[in-house]
């Protein structure tokens, strides 16, 4: 009977329990009832479900992290998007309702996670949400709250934990309550804005963080150090994307139980990594962008947890640190846009968990590694814009499962590996912008998808095995020599959304069928593929995005079926280097870029859509004036006009744009005068006018292009005084007023104060200057005196669709800079009445490559100061009145390549060597008084043989040019050699994707 009596205590002990249990979980009245109203708040509105299906949950924000990361307490995987709210019921318990968690024993609502839950409207600071007192754990991230306030009454959830507010537009400043919610472990409020004083308080108050998440959130004014005293619990931190600038605390890289660090996207902020003691459980690190400078130290190496480990642009150099191999845990590494020089380390054989290998954009060299053949496991191998060399070897097998292959940008020679397409997994390769040769193998992987061939040396036909990859939906090729083939074969790709072909010899003569050609082709890519026609098979191309048939032979007028291509959806159209003679109209109202720069187009300018950001017209033979509508351009970023037969007067309007870059009118029959006025906050960095019949002055609202880098008011008919204010505009770096009615030069050199700090090139001749050339001028610009060329790359003055070129003249020949290297910098006054001598301050240019003071009145002795311009290529400073010696000093200029001293009164022997002993005796001319080994007046001194010369130093040492050249003739003949130091070869870094 006792244990009878017993066993019935237990069950009414039980009964009793679960009769409380299941009042408990009841939600009370005044709970449901604050939800309820929280609710009708908001309207529903699907704008996050690529959010959530994708980014919502940290283990696809970081998808390379593993498991380690949960950013949303209720998340665990992809949060699924749908208005969570709607299915909330009066007459039902509120603890059984989507989002809500109740307290099992109490009933208190202690968790709401309406997430990716479509909510629309804003939360005011009296919201019935508050009145759940007794909340834990938060979620709104990714709904649309109005760019409303975060009110400041979330410190009244006192009990709160865990709090995501992030990407549901909230506006403004997190307000500093939120600093007292004391027990909070976890809190995300990315894509908001930030206080130096509010990152304080959550430094100091929120002591059991372990997770803090601030994505996107504006710290612009947050000072790096007020992160200096995290918890030492945190877990991970992110900061991507913050505009932080500054040091970063070293000491966050030590923290003991970190384990996500993402600090991308902060261009200017810098840090140093630990050299020593470096011992963490980071398993994710990610500082894209910032900046560190020096080499990696060896201490990454003890990061032995690492899976994801990012460096992409941070200034790193040196070689990578053997100790890397010790992360054999990583299955993403991104060392790509550093400075990084030497052999592919083979430590990298170790990762055999590797998805993604990334080096792109180092300066690696030799072949492609052998070791590679370890890597069974790879995935994702990108080696892109490196400078490696030699041929992919064929060790390299297809052992692996290979998905992803990207080589772009490297200096591959020989042929593409015969395994290379047989891989039974292979997606992606690129190799494209290497200098692979022979043909290209038959297609084996069925799996293919993204193809890119191109630039390359590949020779031969296209093979029609690639016809058979049913899954391709990206092709890129290029072939030299190419056999023709049928343009209507390329539509047997169903998936095919994007064609570029190059330089492949394409003929139109089969019809396509209409039912199956390019049926979600968005993007076509013809160029010089020796087509003469418009391919018909764009009739039925209606979803056309992009359409580019450039340098090809089509003819005529512009068909008018034409314009129902895309007629909603085209956005970039490129039709130039063709033979077209006439477009009536340009019907695409979403256009944003038009080329047709370089045909034969004939009657007056189209009209332009409303929304065009790049309009190329050049070189062309349109006439007319400029319409008014062009006034309507509210998006332009570039217009070019140049090289046509247009006349007129330059709209007004046309200094009004607040978006244009870029605008070029020279060469046409142009005539009034410069706009008046140019508007403030106006982004011009691009004003070409050369060549027109411009009249008056340049207008003094000028200074408000305060991102003005090129000037060009050249050959025109501008009668005014020198501009010295143009001297205060910070980045001007252009400024050509030659072939113009300028005076007064000599009345202003006490203004040169200062002034053109980045000038590089300046061209004043064939004016009516006159004076003393001033020495402060010279003295003023910086850019000619320190111009560290060892330490820059090749770059070219422009911008995306439009380079900057600008003429020069040597020895009496116009020659065209098509591009102007960044580096190149020049002076020319000649042609003008300058008066005294040379200063002796142009010594101080020393990275100055062209200077031309002939046809003046200069006196004096050349001076010696002139052998400290060590960058001088051209030196002309003819038809004056110099006396004196030629000083021996010169001979050290070793790039020198055209010398003009003629027509002075030099005397003297010429000096030898170097450069000295390649130069005609026309250089000399009309100076009676010279004597050399190249002149019929022989020197009585002996003559002995000066040392080799060093012509090709430049070649040796491998300095780039800085021309492209184009030579125009202008009445000395067509004598002008350019085998010299001056004619370089031109290496062009431009590689587009």
């Amino acid at each position: 009977m006792g244990c009878l009596f017993w066993v019935y205590q237990i069950l009414y002990i039980q009964l009793l329990y679960l009769c409380s249990q299941s009042s408990a979980t009841l939600c009370s009245h005044d709970q449901s009832s604050a939800l309820l109203q929280f609710k009708q708040l908001f309207s529903f509105f699907n704008r996050s479900s690529f959010y959530c299906d994708a980014y919502a949950d940290s283990s696809v924000r970081y998808p390379f992290a593993g498991d380690i990361i949960h950013t949303s307490p209720y998340c665990d995987g992809r949060c699924p998007s749908y208005p969570k709210t709607m299915s909330w019921k009066e007459d039902e318990d509120c603890c059984s309702w989507d989002g809500v968690t109740c307290d099992s024993l109490t009933g208190h609502v202690i968790g709401l996670d309406l997430s990716c839950g479509w909510l629309q409207g804003n939360i005011p600071s009296n919201s019935s949400l508050f009145l759940l007192n007794h909340l834990q754990k938060l979620n709104l991230a990714y709904n649309h709250f109005y760019l409303s306030q975060i009110p400041p009454d979330f410190n009244r959830f006192t009990s709160l934990t865990h709090l995501n507010l992030s990407y549901s537009y909230f506006f403004g400043q997190i307000p500093s309550e939120i600093t007292h919610l004391s027990k909070l472990v976890m809190l995300d409020l990315s894509q908001n804005s930030l206080e130096t004083a509010t990152v304080k308080g959550l430094v100091q108050n929120l002591t059991d963080l372990t997770e803090l998440l601030l994505d996107n959130v504006d710290m612009s004014t947050v000072v790096p150090s007020s992160f200096m005293n995290l918890s030492s619990s945190l877990s991970s931190l992110s900061l991507s994307n913050c505009e932080l600038h500054g040091k970063f605390p070293d000491n966050i890289f030590h923290l003991p139980n970190l384990k996500i660090l993402n600090l991308a996207h902060n261009y200017n902020l810098t840090g140093i990594l630990p050299k020593v003691n470096w011992s963490s459980p980071l398993r994710f690190l990610d500082v894209s962008n910032m900046t560190l400078p020096g080499e990696l130290p060896n201490s990454i190496g003890n990061l032995v947890h690492l899976t994801h480990l990012e460096f992409y642009n941070c200034s790193l150099n040196g070689s990578v640190p053997i100790s890397l191999g010790n992360l054999t845990k990583l299955n993403y590494l991104s060392l790509s846009v550093n400075n990084f020089a030497g052999q592919i380390p083979s430590f990298l054989s170790n990762f055999d968990q590797l998805h993604t290998l990334d080096l792109a954009g180092n300066n690696f060299i030799g072949g492609f590694p052998e070791f590679f053949v370890n890597l069974t496991q790879l995935s994702v191998l990108s080696l892109a814009s490196n400078q490696l060399a030699g041929p992919i070897p064929s060790q390299v097998s297809p052992r692996g499962i290979l998905v992803y292959i990207d080589l772009y940008g490297n200096s591959f020679n020989g042929s593409i590996p015969s395994w290379l397409f047989t891989l039974p997994l292979l997606q992606h390769v690129d190799l494209s912008y290497n200098q692979l040769t022979g043909t290209i193998d038959e297609f084996q992987s069925k799996s293919l998808k993204f193809i890119y061939l191109d630039n390359n040396r590949l020779h031969g036909s296209v093979p029609s095995s690639i016809f058979e990859l049913v899954n391709l939906t990206h092709l890129s090729l290029s072939l030299n020599n190419s056999s023709r083939i049928e343009l209507h074969l390329f539509s047997e790709f169903k998936k095919l959304e994007k064609l570029d072909l190059y330089n492949i010899n394409l003929s139109l003569s089969t019809t396509f069928n209409n039912n199956s050609s390019f049926s979600k082709l968005w993007c076509l890519r013809l160029l010089g593929c020796n087509i003469s026609e418009f391919p018909d098979f764009l009739r039925s191309s209606h979803q056309l995005k992009y359409l580019d048939l450039s340098n090809n032979k089509i003819h005529g007028q512009l068909p008018k079926w034409m314009w129902d291509i895309g007629k909603e959806t085209l956005y970039r159209l490129n039709l130039s280097h063709n033979f077209l003679t006439g477009i009536d109209r340009l019907p695409w109202k979403n256009l944003e870029l038009v080329d047709l720069h370089s045909n034969l187009i004939q009657g007056s300018l189209p009209n332009p859509p409303p929304y065009l950001r790049f309009f190329l017209l050049s070189n062309n033979n349109f006439t007319g004036e400029i319409p008014l509508s062009f006034c309507n351009m509210s998006a332009i970023e570039i217009l070019n006009l140049s090289y046509n037969n247009l006349n007129g007067t330059i709209p007004k309007c046309m200094g009004n744009f607040s978006s244009l870059h870029v605008l070029d009118l020279r060469k046409n029959r142009l005539y009034g005068s410069i706009p008046r006025i140019f508007a403030r906050d106006n982004y011009f960095r691009t004003l070409n006018f050369n060549g027109n019949r411009l009249e008056g002055s340049i207008p003094r609202s000028l200074v408000n292009c305060i991102m003005l880098e090129v000037l060009d008011l050249g050959n025109n008919k501008i009668t005014d005084s020198f501009p010295y204010w143009l001297g205060d505009l910070p980045k001007l770096q252009v400024l050509v007023l030659r072939f113009n009615n300028f005076y007064g030069f000599e009345r202003g050199s006490s203004k040169f104060n200062g002034s053109f700090p980045m000038l590089r090139i300046l061209d004043l001749s064939h004016n009516n200057f006159s004076g003393r050339l001033p020495t402060r001028l010279f003295e003023n610009l910086k850019a000619m005196a320190n111009l560290d060329e060892a330490k820059r790359e090749l770059n070219y003055m422009g911008e995306d669709y439009y380079q900057d070129s600008v003429a020069i003249v040597v020895k009496g020949f116009e020659i065209q800079l098509e591009k102007i290297v960044t580096t190149f910098t020049a002076i020319d006054l000649s042609n003008n009445s300058f008066y005294g001598e040379v200063p002796n301050s142009i010594g101080k240019l020393h990275s100055l490559r062209l200077l031309n003071l002939s046809q003046n009145s200069l006196t004096g002795h050349i001076p010696l100061s002139l052998g400290n311009v060590t960058a001088l290529e051209a030196l002309d400073l003819s038809s004056n009145k110099l006396v004196g010696e030629i000083p021996s000093e010169l001979v050290g200029l070793t790039f020198l390549a055209k010398l003009n001293l003629s027509q002075n009164h030099l005397e003297g022997p010429i000096p030898r060597g170097n450069q000295f002993e390649t130069f005609q005796n026309d250089s000399y001319s009309g100076n009676l008084g010279l004597c050399g080994f190249m002149l019929l007046n022989k020197c009585d001194i002996d003559e002995t043989p000066q040392p080799e010369s060093s012509i090709d130093h430049d070649k040796e040492h491998n300095i780039p040019t800085w021309v492209d050249w184009k030579v125009i003739m202008m009445g000395y003949g067509s004598g002008l050699s350019l085998g010299l130091t001056i004619g370089y070869i031109v290496f062009s870094t431009g590689k587009p994707r």
